[in-house]
C-alpha cells in the first residue's frame, strides 16, 4: 500500500516513540539496536531501519565495530548504500574530533584514561598497525599527534631519528609512544621493546621526556611505565 498523509508506514509510530524515549531519558534510556535505529532514520527518513540496525550490530558485533568497519564492509549489508556508509563515517570521524578536543583540554598524562579512551576509539578498531606519538608541553598538555607510520597487519616501519626530530620541530619537552596491535593482543614484542630502549636514550640525551608508550587494542591496552619498563 502506497505511503501518504492519511496511511503512514507501520515503523511511523514506533520511529516517534524511539524518538520521544531519547528526548525524555538520552542515550542511557537506549540499547544499542535502538540507538543505531535511531541514527539511521535520518540517512533513510523512508525505511524501516530496525532491521538495518540489527543486522550491522549481528555483523560486526558492537556499536564500535559498525563504526570502526571501512565503507566497503558496511555497504554489503542489505539497505546500506554508499550514502548510509559515508554517514556512519562522518559521525565517528566527528565523535574522534571531539575526544581529541577534550584531551587537547585536560594534562595527559595524569589523565591516561581519556587517552586510552579516544586511542581505543580511533585506532583500536585499524587492521594496519599504526604508530603514533603524542607531543606534550611541560605541563604535559598535548601540543600535537602526530602519524609516523602506517604498515601492514604484521609490521609498521618507525624511525627513532624522524620521531626525535619529529618532537624537536613542535618544541615538545614529553612524548608518548602510541601504537596498535591489530591481532588484539595488548603485549609488547621483543621489537617494541628495543624500540622503546633506544627512544628512552636518545630522548635522555636532549632533555625529552619519554612518559609511556602505550599498545592499544579495541578492548585492552599495555602501559610500558605502568609495567617497568621506563
Amino acid at each position: 500500500m502506497k505511503e501518504s498523509p492519511n496511511n503512514p508506514p507501520l515503523y511511523a509510530g514506533h520511529r516517534e516513540r524511539l524518538r520521544s524515549r531519547f528526548r525524555e531519558t538520552g542515550i542511557q534510556g537506549l540499547q544499542d539496536y535502538e540507538a543505531l535505529e535511531l541514527l539511521l532514520t535520518y540517512a533513510l527518513p523512508r525505511k524501516d531501519t530496525k532491521p538495518i540496525a540489527k543486522t550491522l550490530l549481528n555483523r560486526f558485533g558492537s556499536l564500535r565495530g559498525v563504526f570502526d568497519a571501512a565503507p566497503q564492509e558496511l555497504m554489503t549489508i542489505d539497505g546500506v548504500g554508499e550514502a548510509v556508509a559515508h554517514y556512519i563515517k562522518l559521525i565517528k570521524g566527528i565523535f574522534d574530533s571531539l575526544l581529541k578536543e577534550q584531551i587537547a583540554r585536560r594534562p595527559v598524562f595524569h589523565s591516561p584514561e581519556r587517552v586510552i579512551e579516544y586511542l581505543r576509539f580511533s585506532m583500536g578498531g585499524n587492521k594496519d598497525e599504526q604508530f603514533r606519538i603524542l607531543l606534550l608541553d611541560n605541563q604535559n598538555r598535548l601540543i600535537k599527534e602526530v602519524l609516523i607510520s602506517e604498515g601492514t597487519v604484521d609490521q609498521a616501519h618507525v624511525y627513532p631519528r624522524r620521531i626525535l626530530e619529529t618532537t624537536l620541530q613542535y618544541k615538545a619537552s614529553g612524548l608518548i609512544l602510541v601504537h596498535n596491535h591489530p591481532g588484539g593482543k595488548a603485549q609488547p614484542s621483543k621489537a617494541d621493546i628495543t624500540l622503546t630502549e633506544k627512544i628512552r636514550e636518545v630522548s635522555n640525551t636532549l632533555n625529552i621526556r619519554l612518559l609511556d608508550h602505550l599498545i592499544v587494542t579495541t578492548d585492552s591496552y599495555f602501559s610500558f611505565n605502568k609495567e617497568g619498563l621506563l
